[in-house]
């Protein structure tokens, strides 16, 4: 059974993204402050933003760059890459973002299979970026600095040439999927489903012109992509943009620049409800934190909230969805619903847009209980934001997307009464014990609880002993706690059924973790 979205369509204009994000904006507002460096506190308003945008797409157009073409771009965080990403775009040609801790092979690997004729980088990755380029065949005069002089815009008013394109066909945007389940796909992502996207997350009210917004999420990946570099601009919000992640400097910058909202990923979340230095820096000015990226379990949930007296609210997106799928209005459903979404869900389904669970076994849809959750199944979507698909790889992409036009998450979740979704797990990542499926989500979040653990990961081990697959946990404890891998098995036994017990206990330092936050289980399987 599908439900669909409790907000009323919006409507999404047939334009470019550019056009979208500025096409009407106000005397006003471009003299309000877009983006600011949480370094070195340099502002930039909309007019100089526009400006910067344009005179970077018109030296694209004069180097030939323009619709047909793939740029990369090889960046932390900052100005420049806000201005060159949409530069790009704005010139016609299609942006591939590239995470800037990639290795000259992985850069090489999304190079060449997106095709890319130029790449676009800073000073510290010019020697990565110039290996992966001569790997693919670019000439090293096709990698040019984002703070040199080749493309720093050098007057206001330039303009670029309006490229000839359909919104709804041309490729905008290609990122690449984390590949934590195999080699990194391109997305196929047009403008429309990005002007879709922003469209879509406006009647949830969390982003509005009088914001100030953290910018820690990396802007190569689609949930900074999507919510900060679109979205918060459509709304005339305020940009404070961290090159990258360091927690004291993160608390300051929300401190000094009195952030209003903060889009976070669960290991931050982690760190602001357990973390000492926090209770060191002033952050009441924080109204609202979103998370995504990865489910936050509801005490965590509810840890940050009591701690920092701020607004938690969750989201689900991907990739394939442009970002956002899923989310809880900045009320959480109070009064603009009449409903409250619980802590542990991700919310509604978005505008324009429909949602069904089916059996992963069957592929029967699931219905839309009474009351109370549904039985768990693979949470699909289908709405003006799915993907075109994925590059070059036909199977995949209707492995992915149906033949009805709903793409499939492969993510485990369920639904309530109301509609509103929980995700439980990532469907490849469900543990099969005794004909069970256990979940690591659930596991880790009770381990979360346990006062003597600060992270914790649970995986799926093949272990001659039990001739199957079991539940290990890795677990990093709290400074000077002393904890043993029986008193850990134990916690976890008295609070869950039998065949989920964890069987197996490893201490480690850190779980690691992608950048958008996932927790990388193929390398911890692999210890």
């Amino acid at each position: 059974m599908c439900f669909t979205s409790p907000f009323p369509d919006v409507v999404i204009p047939d334009l470019e993204v550019f056009d979208y994000l500025f096409g009407d904006i106000s005397p006003a507002d471009l003299e309000r402050v877009a983006l600011v460096d949480a370094k070195t506190c340099r502002e930039t308003t909309y007019r100089e933003l526009i400006d910067g945008i344009e005179a970077f797409a018109a030296k694209l157009s004069s180097l030939g760059i323009g619709v047909g073409d793939v740029v990369g771009l090889l960046s932390p965080n900052s100005t420049d890459f806000a201005v060159a990403f949409h530069g790009i775009l704005r010139a016609g040609a299609t942006a591939t973002p590239v995470n800037a801790l990639s290795t000259a092979e992985e850069i090489a690997r999304q190079l060449g299979d997106s095709r890319a004729t130029m790449v676009i980088t800073v000073a510290a990755l010019r020697d990565r970026a110039e290996a992966a380029a001569a790997a693919v065949g670019l000439p090293a005069s096709k990698v040019i600095l984002l703070d040199g002089e080749a493309l720093r815009p050098q007057s206001s008013g330039r303009r670029a040439v309006d490229p000839r394109f359909r919104p709804e066909t041309h490729l905008a945007v290609l990122p690449y999927s984390s590949g934590t389940t195999g080699l990194p796909k391109g997305v196929m992502l047009t403008h429309r489903n990005l002007v879709a996207n922003a469209a879509q997350v406006q009647p949830l009210k969390i982003l509005g012109a009088d914001d100030v917004i953290i910018a820690v999420l990396p802007f190569f990946h689609i949930y900074g992509l999507s919510v900060l570099l679109t979205a918060a601009l459509v709304a005339r919000a305020k940009l404070v943009i961290m090159p990258s992640f360091d927690l004291e400097a993160f608390l300051a910058a929300i401190q000094d620049h009195r952030c209003t909202r903060a889009f976070i990923v669960p290991p931050l979340a982690l760190a602001l409800a357990n973390h000492p230095v926090v209770t060191s820096y002033d952050l009441s000015s924080l109204g609202v934190i979103v998370c995504g990226a990865a489910p936050l379990d509801a005490e965590l949930n509810r840890t940050v909230n009591a701690r920092l007296g701020v607004t938690v609210l969750q989201g689900f997106g991907m990739s394939e969805l442009s970002g956002v799928g899923h989310g809880m209005p900045v009320d959480g459903g109070r009064d603009s619903l009449g409903v409250v979404a619980q802590p542990d869900s991700c919310g509604w389904t978005l505008p324009n847009a429909v949602s069904k669970i089916v059996s992963p076994e069957t592929g029967v849809e699931i219905a839309v209980p009474d009351r109370g959750r549904s039985a768990a199944g693979e949470l699909c979507f289908s709405g003006p934001n799915v993907m075109v698909g994925y590059l070059g790889n036909a199977e995949a992409t209707a492995d992915t997307i149906d033949a009805d036009g709903f793409l499939h998450t492969g993510d485990l979740a369920c639904v309530d009464e109301t509609g509103c979704v929980y995700i439980i797990d990532r469907l490849k990542e469900l543990i099969k014990y005794k004909g069970y499926q256990v979940a690591p989500a659930e596991l880790e979040a009770l381990l979360l609880t346990h006062p003597g653990i600060a992270d914790a990961a649970v995986v799926g081990v093949n272990d001659p002993k039990f001739g199957e697959e079991i539940p290990k946990a890795f677990v990093v404890p709290k400074p000077s706690v002393h904890l043993s891998a029986a008193e850990v098995m134990e916690f976890v036994a008295r609070n869950v059924a039998p065949y989920k017990k964890i069987r197996d206990v490893q201490f480690i330092e850190t779980i690691p973790k992608s950048p958008a936050g996932k927790i990388l289980r193929k390398a911890l399987r692999e210890r």
